[in-house]
C-alpha cells in the first residue's frame, strides 16, 4: 500500500528513542522529510544523521516540550527549514507514576500541555497543508486502571479526549486528529527494560498479563502512528487506535 507520504513534512517530539525514534525512521523510510526534538542535543544530532541516510531532509533541536516558548520556537524553525508542516506526532511523556504533586505537575506540563502547545504552534502550518494530520500518543493506561493509575493514566486519558475533540473541531479544515494507545513496549534503555532490571517481579507480572506472551516493539507502535498520519487513513479521524496485543480487556465501540 502506498501511504502517500513522499515529500510530506513531519514533526515528531521525543524522536530520538523508543517509539518516537521508530516513528521518525518509518516516516523517513516512506519518503517524508522529518523534524525531531528531544532534550539531549547529541542524541538529536545522531538521529538526524541516521534519518538523512534515508535520502530525506531531516532537522532537529534540543527542546524540553514542557517549555512552551521553546517548543513554539522549535516548531517555527522546523516549519521554515522543511517548508511547511503536514503531520505532527506528540510523543513525549514525563512517565511520572507517583502520587505526589510533583508527578502531577510533570505529567500535566509534559504530556498534556506539551501536546496542546505542539498542536497550537503547528496549527497555522497544518491549516495550509492539503493533508494535515495530528497523531497523539496516549497509552492503554488511559483506558483502564493499572499500576500507572494516577497522573500518568489520568493525562493519557485526557489526551484521548482532547484529540477526539480536535477531530470534530478541525474536520471542516481537512485536518485529521487521532491517537494511538500503545500497550507495554519493550526496548533497550526503555522503561520496561529498567523495570526488568530494577523490579523483576513487576516485569514478570506485567508480561504475564499479555496473552501474546510478549511486549510490543517500537516498530509495531510506529506502524500504527505512521498509517494514521498518512493519506491512506484519509477518512479516519477521531479514532483511538489501541496497539497492545490484546493486553486490555475493555470492549471499544
Amino acid at each position: 500500500m502506498d501511504l502517500g507520504l513522499k515529500g510530506a513534512k513531519v514533526l515528531v517530539t521525543g524522536g530520538t528513542k523508543g517509539i518516537g525514534r521508530a516513528v521518525a525512521e518509518t516516516f523517513a523510510a516512506e519518503g517524508a522529510d522529518v523534524g525531531i526534538c528531544a532534550r539531549n542535543a547529541a542524541e538529536v544530532d545522531a538521529t538526524i544523521t541516521a534519518l538523512k541516510a534515508e535520502g530525506v531532509a531531516a532537522f532537529g533541536g534540543a527542546v524540553d516540550v514542557a517549555n512552551g516558548s521553546a517548543l513554539k520556537a522549535w516548531v517555527a524553525d522546523m516549519a521554515a527549514k522543511l517548508g511547511g508542516v503536514d503531520v505532527i506526532v506528540a510523543n513525549v511523556s514525563a512517565l511520572a507514576i507517583g502520587q505526589d504533586e510533583e508527578s502531577w505537575e510533570k505529567e500535566f506540563a509534559t504530556d498534556m500541555m506539551g501536546t496542546v502547545r505542539l498542536v497550537d504552534a503547528a496549527m497555522p502550518y497544518l491549516e495550509k497543508s492539503s493533508a494535515g494530520a495530528i497523531v497523539t500518543i496516549s497509552s492503554v493506561s488511559g483506558r483502564e486502571v493499572d499500576f500507572a493509575a494516577g497522573p500518568y493514566g489520568t493525562f493519557k486519558a485526557a489526551i484521548i479526549h482532547y484529540t477526539q475533540g480536535l477531530a470534530y473541531q478541525l474536520a471542516a479544515k481537512n485536518i485529521r486528529a487521532n491517537s494511538v494507545s500503545p500497550g507495554n513496549t519493550y526496548f533497550e534503555g526503555g522503561v520496561w527494560n529498567q523495570i526488568k532490571d530494577g523490579n523483576p517481579e513487576l516485569y514478570k507480572a506485567a508480561l504475564a498479563l499479555n496473552p501474546t506472551g510478549r511486549m510490543g516493539t517500537p516498530q509495531e507502535m510506529a506502524n500504527a502512528v505512521v498509517f494514521l498520519g498518512s493519506k491512506a487513513a484519509s477518512f479516519i479521524t477521531g479514532t483511538n487506535l489501541v496497539v497492545d496485543g490484546a493486553l486490555t480487556k475493555g470492549v471499544q465501540f
